[in-house]
């Protein structure tokens, strides 16, 4: 019942699915323990609600996505001016469902400490498992977490590669359950490859993982394109769903960070501050009140 999930998780924007996969007939779909139905109207916008609730749910159509809240967000889905360049790739990969924390997955996300383990041969490899010295800020300005000055060697760091390279990154949390990373365009000295992932929790340790790229990509094609990232997300699945607890400590000394988990160190801290506990073991204050 969303009436025990706490306001910085409830008012927040989340995806349900990719608007080429919502048909024109009723469709169901569950976000945060409560079961939705979308459909199309008259005008073929499409309307979402929520059990019990007899009006409809705010909706937005971006990036290819249908996207909603249960709750009273102050802000709008998150920006991705990238989206609106006419010569990039629009790449949506799928939706893949893991039976993690959705805040794991965000902080899965951020880590490059895994690359030569878990991603051997595509991301990284050993010897080259050092994480170097970036930059970690929460920008109070936009309320998001960053972490800039990230590079990592990979072996192949994009299917439009042609060989090993040191890989330059920019990595942006812009909502708890959504995050960015900005990273060295093969094929554009000059601008960043974007690969985003969204993140819809059906329960606090069972989501639907929503990768989707902007590339600067015009050979290759789509199903390589599409079949590339889903073999690294299937990779990174393994060790979601292996990881124990299952939903994200936020208590202090839970879990022991290294220099390499800058990233995670401020994502957790930002969650914190937010009064995110939804998909985490910290145990809510008291109860939000619901507007569904």
């Amino acid at each position: 019942m969303t009436d025990t999930i706490e306001a910085g998780t409830l008012d927040q924007w989340y995806v349900l699915d990719a608007l080429t996969d919502i048909p024109s007939a009723s469709r169901c779909h569950r976000l945060l323990g409560t079961d939705l139905v979308t459909r199309r109207g008259a005008d073929g916008g499409i309307i979402v609600t929520a059990e019990a609730a007899p009006d409809p749910l705010p909706a937005r159509e971006r990036y290819g996505y249908l996207w909603t809240t249960l709750g009273k967000p102050e802000r709008d889905v998150p920006s991705i001016p990238e989206a609106d360049e006419s010569d990039r790739r629009h790449v949506v990969c799928g939706a893949i469902t893991v039976r993690s924390s959705g805040l794991r997955i965000v902080e899965n996300f951020l880590d490059m400490a895994h690359f030569p383990f878990v991603h051997t041969d595509i991301l990284g490899a050993e010897p080259h498992t050092e994480v170097r010295h970036y930059t970690t800020e929460i920008r109070r300005d936009i309320d998001e977490v960053w972490a800039t000055d990230c590079e990592f060697f990979q072996p192949q760091a994009a299917l439009s590669a042609a060989g090993g390279i040191v890989t330059q990154y920019m990595y942006r949390v812009a909502a708890p359950f959504v995050t960015l990373l900005y990273k060295t365009c093969p094929n554009a000295a000059n601008r960043w490859d974007v690969i985003c992932l969204f993140v819809q929790p059906l329960e606090q340790d069972h989501c639907r993982a929503h990768p989707v790229m902007f590339l600067i990509d015009d050979q290759s094609a789509l199903t390589d394109l599409v079949q590339f990232q889903q073999l690294i997300f299937l990779q990174d699945r393994i060790i979601l769903e292996n990881q124990r607890p299952r939903l994200l400590p936020l208590e202090p000394r839970a879990e022991i960070p290294t220099r390499a988990d800058a990233s995670s160190v401020a994502y957790r801290r930002w969650l914190k501050e937010k009064g995110v506990v939804y998909g985490t073991s910290q145990r809510p204050a008291r109860a939000a009140t619901s507007s569904v």
